[in-house]
């Protein structure tokens, strides 16, 4: 099985292209602290290139900007190109099949997006309502 499940922050704003076949691409690289500290006190962070497809990818790229923080599922998949110096290498990408925005909304790194009255599996915001002359008993 490969699965994998990151939160982290954008290190830079998303870049949406397009394939030759006309599909939406959007790449983009995420900083994830590691949870334990070297032994000098000090965390380290790994940094891993993300893409998206498609609507997902078209989503992140209109909503995401550097400093957001995401919450990424998906799988890993290794690449191998050459250079410009011809040298053989690998990459490592994360593709996305999905990313949810967690940054809160008025910390200074929100996302774009305008704000939903209210959002996909939460609770509706319920009035007081009082009238209890209609009751008949």
């Amino acid at each position: 099985m490969n699965k994998v499940f990151l939160i982290g922050n954008l290190t830079r704003d998303p870049e949406l292209t397009e394939t030759s076949g006309g599909i939406k691409i959007c790449r983009f690289a995420i900083a994830v602290n590691r949870t334990y500290a070297a032994g000098d006190g000090e965390r380290k962070t790994d940094f891993f290139n993300c893409v998206a497809w498609r609507g997902l990818g078209e989503t992140v790229a209109r909503y995401a900007r550097k400093g957001n923080k995401v919450a990424v599922s998906g799988s890993i998949e290794l690449r191998n190109y050459e250079d410009s110096q011809g040298i053989k290498r690998t990459g490592i990408d994360i593709v996305c099949q999905d990313v949810e925005f967690l940054s809160p909304k008025g910390s200074g790194d929100e996302f774009d997006a305008p704000a939903p009255t209210q959002r996909a599996g939460s609770k509706p915001q319920l009035q007081p309502f009082d009238d209890d002359s209609d009751i008949p008993f």
